[in-house]
């Protein structure tokens, strides 16, 4: 037995966080009613704390500490800093929002930094019981979240629902686990990969357990037919929180699932090869279908969502360092553009008033001409059409599966991604032909100005210079791997 106090430099910024946590509890415990505020500057500190501290033990070599249950490497490092980036974001975008909602508290603050460390322990975790308990640390804070507003029986029965669902799926997920371990003997990601190598293993066993573990993983990623709980989540819970369920934690469950099924799993690539090409096209093809039919713009957004996480899988299935490093560029763009679209969402709102349905769109080039365009760019990408990030992003994973020989799905891609074009280009009509509902002036505080500003024009901009991003995610997998 190894006795010797493990090294807890990789794990600094986990570590700060979670003391950053208690700080913000018993701040906002402290301030009282009047000085909320401290709350919300304590949680931004914190996210930048975190994000210095990720800066400075940045190190393109691979460590891994607590007894090799915990990995720091590339891959953890960027996507750790693309969640603070978007945490932050979100509670900027949320502020005003959540203020005349009386949702403006340490509870709130808590939740979303405790939802933000589970997302760096699933980033980190090199064992299946650390793998786990980051996934359940960020689902039971996105389920608290979601019923925050505990007064509101729409937000109730959708935290009820997520919760029901999300439990069940971590049970697919626990026995998968627990049927990989009977098999390998062991629950350490590198062990159990070295062991599937040798070949002499009841490889029965494995594929039932792998199926229970695809299950779980797809129910994370709202992949059909596991996305059930996604358009009731979506629609139910407030904007803010929907913003933030549907963004940084896309991030944690890429990290998760290659860490899972890459780190762990990929020697029995040809087995979860055809699962996820099923999960592909049922996710892109109920998605977009799905999403013309909707009239609520938060429940039209959520089987976009499913949709686009079945263009990540896709980014999958070729099975080698083009595709996990295409996948891991489509997911940061398609975070990039939520956090866009729901902040639109968000300044259209205002207190007594829910800007949910897609006629709340109309005549909004009338309203403003500078939010217009910028939604604009955002549907623009998220429909896939040149030369936004969203194109280059469809157009990354396209390539990796025609280069794994997959033709026929990379025309089904296609195809469906057309079908879906419609309900993004609808917005862009209602927006620019369409008499205004309201004659409500849009007055969001100053810097979420500044920021959707950016966010919007970061879309363009990344699109027509993708080749940064691109090589940022191949030089994560690559020294990862």
């Amino acid at each position: 037995m190894d006795f010797l106090p493990p090294d807890f430099s990789p794990a600094y910024p986990e570590i700060f966080l979670l003391v950053m946590v208690c700080v913000v509890m018993l701040a906002d415990l402290v301030a009282g009613e009047n000085r909320r505020y401290i709350a919300y500057l304590l949680s931004q500190m914190a996210l930048f704390g975190c994000a210095l501290l990720t800066f400075i033990t940045f190190s393109a070599e691979t460590t891994y500490t607590f007894s090799g249950m915990f990995v720091d490497d590339a891959m953890a490092d960027i996507l750790k800093l693309m969640v603070y980036i978007t945490v932050a974001a979100v509670l900027v975008y949320s502020r005003s929002y959540i203020s005349v909602r009386g949702m403006f508290t340490g509870e709130f603050f808590s939740l979303v930094l405790f939802a933000t460390l589970g997302m760096m322990v699933m980033i980190s975790a090199s064992h299946f019981l650390t793998l786990y308990l980051g996934l359940e640390l960020l689902s039971l804070s996105l389920y608290a979240l979601v019923a925050l507003q505990r007064d509101n029986a729409t937000a109730t029965e959708a935290a009820m629902k997520f919760f029901v669902l999300g439990a069940l799926a971590s049970g697919f997920l626990l026995y998968g686990m627990s049927m990989v371990y009977g098999a390998t003997g062991s629950l350490h990601v590198a062990s159990v990969s070295e062991a599937i190598k040798t070949g002499a293993l009841n490889h029965e066993v494995l594929v039932v357990g792998l199926v229970f573990i695809v299950a779980g993983i797809s129910f994370k990623l709202s992949a059909a037919p596991f996305h059930m709980w996604a358009p009731d989540v979506y629609q139910g819970a407030p904007t803010a929180i929907t913003l933030f369920i549907g963004s940084a934690p896309k991030l944690a469950a890429f990290g998760f699932v290659m860490r899972l099924l890459v780190d762990g799993l990929g020697e029995m690539v040809a087995d979860w090869q055809g699962m996820l090409i099923i999960l592909a096209v049922m996710s892109m093809a109920v998605g977009n279908i799905a999403a013309i039919a909707q009239t609520n713009i938060k429940r039209m957004l959520a089987y976009s969502t499913i949709s686009h996480m079945g263009f990540l899988i896709l980014g999958f299935i070729s099975a080698d360092t083009n595709g996990y490093s295409s996948a891991m560029f489509y997911v940061i763009s398609y975070v990039l553009m939520t956090l866009g679209t729901f902040a639109i969402i968000m300044i259209l709102s205002r207190e007594g008033f829910e800007a949910e349905n897609i006629d709340d769109f109309k005549g909004l080039n009338k309203r403003n001409p500078w939010y217009a365009f910028v939604t604009m760019l955002l549907m623009l990408s998220m429909a896939g059409i040149p030369p936004m990030i969203g194109f280059y992003a469809k157009l990354s994973v396209l390539q990796a599966v025609l280069s794994a020989g997959f033709i026929w799905l990379a025309i089904v891609a296609v195809l469906l991604s057309v079908i879906g074009a419609f309900y993004y280009l609808r917005i862009v009509k209602l927006m620019y032909f369409d008499e205004p509902v309201s004659n409500e002036p849009i007055l969001p505080q100053g810097d979420v100005k500044v920021l959707i500003s950016v966010n919007g024009l970061a879309v363009i901009a990344l699109g027509i210079f993708p080749q940064m991003l691109m090589g940022l995610s191949l030089y994560a997998i690559q020294n990862s791997m």
